[in-house]
């Protein structure tokens, strides 16, 4: 981002909204809307810099750091149509403290909800590491710090990307009641299915690796629980990863360039696991890097996973495998601390669109369906929309779509008309004439169950995988769930 040019100063649509932006920043602040935290006045107003490239000309954007030390960036287009996008970031990002740089690229990423009309918030977390009921009230603050200085937005919706796409529906059912501050929410390629369960095909993974590679850790090093992700004073680094997944399975030459034993092992590997084999490394790092910080640095290293009574198949051999892949039993307060973090409830009052794509190698599709069971659990499924698309990415999928997907669920919010996946789908072409990202919809689809891609734990058929009753009684305990 060229950080040289001299930022634009945004128009307003009236004299009136002009007039409220120059006010003094202070005393804007001081005159924060009801329920604000009282720490954020004390914050230092954003301040205007330069745009991304993306938004040059088009926007004035602002940064800066609130009460609980989360960065975070602002844009308020030169149209605007008074209406907010706020934005949760996926990740997590394991550094320890925030990124400035986080919200400013996720500004540019999504530069065209800006372009749409849309003012955008976006925060980027006050620590690194996993904490999606923290990542939510950050995502929170940061509405609240536009509201104090820009003025109550005459719409508010919650964009979540991937392990974002939890984040903002927490923040649904945590801040989200009818009536509230928020009027709908956009969730795209989210990891919908919660902690306790989206990730148990990352344990999977863990414990299959291991079997067959033994080099992490290696039969010379310390030994550790694999639940541990890796043991919390290793030095290993990604790049060591790396080299020890190309020395047991080949996974970055080319097939004819690996020896016979690499390519059993990364077919059985990814045969029985089920993850892509461009994306086998990413889903690995989390099995080791984010499951220390989540099981040593968030659960005090209590063990939150379980793979018991799981029969793994799709191997050249598997009775082998069953027997001699490394089984553990998770620590029930561990369990209920990650699901009072990041499991879902259902309990949502506001118009919810989601969008994923069918071929997600990151977050499998099916995690759609597990949402889809979580409201239809809580007898709050008519609150929700699901859209799918015919793409291969996770991060990032047609602007034409995005930019259709807000404007879908604006005129929902606006109308009361609840649109289809066939009404969504054939408004696209309009927004491709503009983008020409391509609309890649298919309305006609519907995923399979989560259990049919992900093997179920005992007990794990049923959704939401944490009811509003638990959360109730859950809430109840001192520490519960994990710290800020």
């Amino acid at each position: 981002m060229d950080r040289s040019r001299t930022p634009v100063r945004v128009r307003r649509a009236s004299r009136s909204r002009r007039t409220g932006l120059l006010a003094s920043l202070a005393a804007a602040l001081t005159a924060a809307f009801a329920g604000a935290p009282p720490a954020q006045a004390a914050t230092p107003p954003p301040a205007a810099v330069s745009c991304p490239a993306e938004l040059d000309g088009k926007a004035t954007c602002y940064t800066g750091q609130d009460a609980d030390g989360a960065y975070y960036a602002i844009a308020v287009p030169e149209r605007w149509n008074g209406s907010l996008v706020v934005h949760a970031h996926g990740g997590p990002d394991l550094g320890t403290g925030s990124d400035p740089a986080r919200s400013v690229d996720d500004l540019a990423r999504w530069s065209v909800m800006v372009k749409e009309g849309y003012a955008w918030a976006g925060s980027s977390y006050r620590r690194g590491g996993y904490g999606t009921r923290m990542a939510a009230a950050d995502t929170e603050n940061v509405r609240r710090l536009f509201v104090a200085n820009f003025g109550k937005p005459r719409r508010t919706y919650v964009h979540g990307q991937s392990w974002g796409g939890d984040v903002a529906a927490k923040v649904v059912e945590v801040y989200g009641r009818r009536g509230g501050p928020y009027d709908g929410a956009l969730l795209t390629s989210g990891v919908l299915g919660g902690g306790s369960r989206g990730y148990d095909y990352r344990v999977d993974l863990r414990v299959v690796y291991q079997y067959y590679c033994h080099n992490m850790p290696r039969p010379a090093e310390p030994q550790y629980p694999l639940w541990q992700g890796l043991r919390a004073d290793s030095t290993l680094t990604t790049a060591g990863l790396r080299a020890r997944l190309q020395e047991c399975t080949g996974y970055a030459s080319a097939p004819q360039e690996r020896t016979a034993l690499q390519q059993r092992n990364l077919d059985d590997i990814l045969a029985v696991t089920g993850v892509p084999e461009r994306t086998l490394e990413s889903h690995l790092r989390f099995a080791v890097f984010t499951f220390r910080d989540i099981v040593h640095d968030r659960l005090g290293d209590r063990d939150p996973f379980s793979n018991e009574g799981v029969w793994y198949s799709g191997s050249h051999d598997d009775k082998a495998l069953n027997a001699g892949v490394e089984r553990f039993a998770a620590d029930p307060t561990a369990v209920r601390d990650l699901s009072y973090d990041s499991d879902l409830t259902g309990k949502v009052s506001i118009p919810v669109l989601t969008m994923h794509a069918i071929d997600d190698p990151t977050a499998f599709v099916e995690h759609e369906a597990a949402y889809r069971a979580t409201l239809r659990g809580a007898g709050r499924d008519r609150y929700l929309v699901q859209t799918f698309t015919h793409e291969s990415e996770h991060s990032s999928l047609s602007d034409a779509e995005y930019a259709d997907s807000i404007a879908a669920l604006d005129g929902w919010v606006r109308t009361g008309k609840k649109p289809t996946p066939r009404t969504i789908a054939d408004s696209c072409a309009a927004f491709d004439r503009i983008y020409a990202t391509g609309c890649f919809y298919d309305p006609d689809f519907h995923p399979a169950s989560y259990a049919s891609r992900v093997r179920p734990r005992p007990g794990g058929l049923s959704w939401p995988a944490m009811t509003a009753a638990q959360e109730k009684r859950w809430s109840r305990i001192a520490g519960v769930g994990i710290a800020p």
